[in-house]
């Protein structure tokens, strides 16, 4: 990568990861994961829809109070719903066969995400 990107180009993240590249993987609690129109079709692409019953069936409801998973409506075709998931979600949600479209990390989710399942964020 050049490193000497214009200042125009680098983002908020760009400068945390040349900044503190050993301790940004730990603490990028969230990945972010963008579901298209045709995803959101389909009921079962929603968390607080199928994952409620998914770990009541496979005896894991205790997960329940760990994982965290926030919601945002966005305007693209492609990115018309973006979930931002903790590591248990994440591991839950591709134990359940989805693929998710995984498209960023954050610390926390976006200010106007809203909780749709499980726990809200705590530092």
């Amino acid at each position: 990568m050049d490193t000497r990107q214009s200042q125009s180009d680098s983002t908020s993240n760009d400068l945390l990861f040349r900044l503190a590249p050993g301790h940004l993987h730990a603490a990028m609690n969230y990945k972010v994961i963008a579901q298209s129109v045709s995803d959101i079709r389909d009921v079962q692409n929603a968390p607080a829809v199928s994952m409620g019953p998914y770990l009541l069936k496979t005896g894991q409801m205790r997960l329940l109070t760990t994982l965290s998973i926030y919601s945002l409506s966005e305007k693209s075709v492609a990115q018309a719903r973006l979930l931002y998931m903790n590591a248990t979600a994440l591991r839950i949600w591709t134990e359940m066969g989805k693929s998710p479209n995984v498209i960023g990390a954050q610390f926390r989710p976006a200010h106007t995400a809203l909780l749709a399942l499980g726990v809200p964020f705590s530092e």
